[in-house]
């Protein structure tokens, strides 16, 4: 299996291109060993000292290190668990279900199914590309809650990324924003 590795903004988070789906609707994102129990890949990769975070992306998984200077001793390891894991057809995840990470809301109104179309088709894509996730979390008194994910979690540029880019884009198309920010 070809695994391509790309930086991120976040100097602690490579972004591993696997050139095929990891998954097939939302992300994940673990932070831990005991919350990343039902994913094997995810058990094996924590397993690693110093990885602190990893991440399911459509088609890439980002790893957090604990401290960037580790990548030339880690990078080649993490490379050989990825591919083994998918070389040896084990599942993503032991439920085999895809964890719906955007929480439900009884009766979504069209500002929020507004908002997270916005995320979805314009915010989204963009900070995949950089390794990482932005989900919606909730709406309520004018202010979106969103959920840093991968590489945007803790990166140095996030504030900015969300403050200048996500809350002008969804202010500018739904007059009823007055605030993002990051939970």
């Amino acid at each position: 299996m070809l695994i391509e590795t790309e930086k991120t903004p976040n100097p602690a988070t490579l972004k591993f291109l696997l050139h095929r789906p990891v998954m097939e609707r939302e992300s994940r994102y673990f932070v831990n060993k005991e919350e990343a129990a039902d994913s094997p890949l995810a058990v094996a990769l924590f397993d690693l000292q110093h990885v602190t975070a990893v991440f399911y992306g459509r088609d890439f998984i980002s790893v957090t290190l604990d401290s960037p200077s580790l990548w030339s001793n880690l990078e080649s390891k993490i490379i050989m668990i990825i591919s083994d894991h998918f070389d040896n057809d084990i599942p993503l995840l032991v439920e085999n279900f895809e964890k719906n990470e955007i929480k439900d809301h009884d009766e979504e109104d069209d500002v929020i199914l507004q908002i997270k179309d916005l995320i979805d088709s314009r915010v989204r894509p963009a900070v995949a590309r950089d390794g990482g996730d932005i989900v919606f979390q909730k709406f309520e008194d004018g202010i979106v809650y969103l959920s840093m994910r991968g590489a945007c979690a803790g990166c140095p540029s996030s504030v900015a990324t969300l403050k200048q880019g996500v809350e002008t884009l969804l202010k500018h198309f739904v007059p009823e924003i007055k605030e993002v920010r990051a939970i």
